[in-house]
């Protein structure tokens, strides 16, 4: 039994011998090296390289669950609503002898309904509607951005708040140029889309056919001048806005004016009262350029996209046609200012509030269908952060319209003189940034 045991043993070595000679003259089949996703740190967190390539790239998100109380006036309106939005970021950065070639998406989807559809058609017929939209979609390239960006005259543009206060907030297509001098100090010129900010009408003068907006025949120009420092930043901006006119089957011609606005701001830090708080200030004043004041961003009532507080409508054209006679006019520009101020206090490093307000004032020239008005808005949010990117909170918005002149109300489907109007609005928002 031993021999035969030993036997088996040696002739099971010479077959492994042998397999292991035979298997060594087979032709080799490695398997190709797997390309493990690398983290890239040059440009912070979350970003990585894209394999194969130079590239580091970024993907996040938001997603917001939000209701909203509108106080309603009128009872064919909704007062209760809901908003759920999607958010997608995706970010590209590429190191170049030249500078960061970086391109940067911002693509959101809304479901809205209530109040969110807007304040001022009735939208019992239909209980919501989606909305997509292309937020931001730009290329930087050393000192160039081209494509859709948060335009270079806006400063403060809503950071603290969720509802609406007075101001630029603008992304828009543009073309731009950044200069650096070193020490936060940096200054931009930019060619902006002109077609975005301007109203499509003016006013009916009495003669009949109305005045309306023409073609476009130049961009926006914009300017600013920044400083960012460790104290915080400022900024001086500067616009210019094309207003044409088209007089459609009458012989009326009415020159090309020229518009501009004008904002100086100021972003403090204020880590001595707690770290992260923040103040903000700024002034804008605009001739011929409402959309610099954000008096036209309300919502989309028609084109002209009117300032409505408690179904009471006025507009902030960037100007009016002032009739001279039966069949003459003179194109009036609207002049304005909005004040703008916002305070971020860190309670607990979780809990955190902000105040907020805007002044707005909209001079017309004096026609049929323009009033002057004045608007305040003031309030306030507490936001709770469990949990880092997780935001549960609420806000509450004042809004008081002070008219002067006969004005459209919708409550009693008319025009009126009314000595004032006042809303309030509160919301519930729970948010996740990703």
């Amino acid at each position: 039994m031993k021999s035969f045991v030993s036997a088996f043993g040696m002739a099971t070595a010479a077959f492994a011998v042998a397999t292991s000679a035979s298997a060594a003259d087979l032709p080799s089949r490695k398997s190709a090296p797997v390309e493990y996703v690398r983290v890239c740190t040059a440009y912070g967190a979350g970003f990585f390289y894209i394999p194969g390539t130079d590239t580091c790239l970024r993907m996040s998100g938001r997603v917001r669950a939000e209701y909203m109380y509108d106080q309603p006036y009128s009872r064919n309106v909704d007062s209760s609503g809901f908003r759920a939005r999607g958010r997608l970021n995706i970010d590209a950065r590429t190191a170049t002898s030249y500078g960061t070639l970086r391109t940067f998406i911002r693509y959101d989807i809304n479901r809205d309904s209530g109040p969110y559809r807007g304040p001022y058609t009735n939208f019992q017929t239909v209980s919501a509607s989606n909305t997509t939209f292309l937020d931001k979609a730009f290329i930087q390239f050393g000192p160039i951005t081209a494509g859709r960006a948060q335009s270079f005259f806006d400063f403060y543009a809503n950071d603290l708040n969720w509802g609406l206060l007075r101001g630029p907030d603008s992304s828009t297509q543009l073309f731009a140029y950044t200069a650096t001098f070193g020490s936060g100090f940096s200054a931009t010129l930019s060619a902006e889309d002109g077609a975005e900010r301007r109203f499509n009408t003016f006013d009916n003068v009495p003669f009949g056919p109305t005045v309306s907006t023409g073609g476009n025949r130049m961009p926006d120009i914009v300017a600013n001048f920044n400083i960012t420092q460790g104290w915080g930043s400022a900024q001086l901006s500067g616009a210019v806005h094309q207003i044409t006119t088209a007089s459609g089957n009458t012989g009326i011609k009415l020159d090309t004016e020229y518009g501009f606005a004008g904002l100086a701001g100021l972003k403090l830090n204020l880590p001595m009262l707690a770290q992260g708080d923040v103040f903000w200030l700024q002034g804008v004043y605009a001739e011929g350029a409402s959309s610099y004041l954000g008096a036209g961003t309300y919502g989309s009532f028609t084109n002209n996209n009117p300032v409505q507080i408690g179904g009471v409508l006025v507009n902030a054209f960037d100007a009016v046609a002032v009739p001279n006679s039966a069949t003459t006019a003179t194109l009036k520009k609207t002049r304005g200012y909005a004040l703008t101020a916002a305070l971020l206090h860190y309670w607990t490093p979780s809990v955190r509030q902000t105040l907020f307000g805007s002044y707005l004032n909209v001079e017309n020239a004096s026609t049929t269908n323009v009033t002057d008005f004045k608007e305040y808005r003031v309030g306030s949010n507490l936001i709770w952060s469990p949990v880092s990117g997780l935001d549960i909170g609420v806000e509450v918005l004042y809004t008081k319209l002070d008219p002067k002149g006969r004005v459209a109300d919708i409550n009693r489907g008319g025009a009126f003189t009314l000595a004032s109007s006042d809303a309030v609005s509160a919301r519930l928002r729970v948010q996740r940034d990703f």
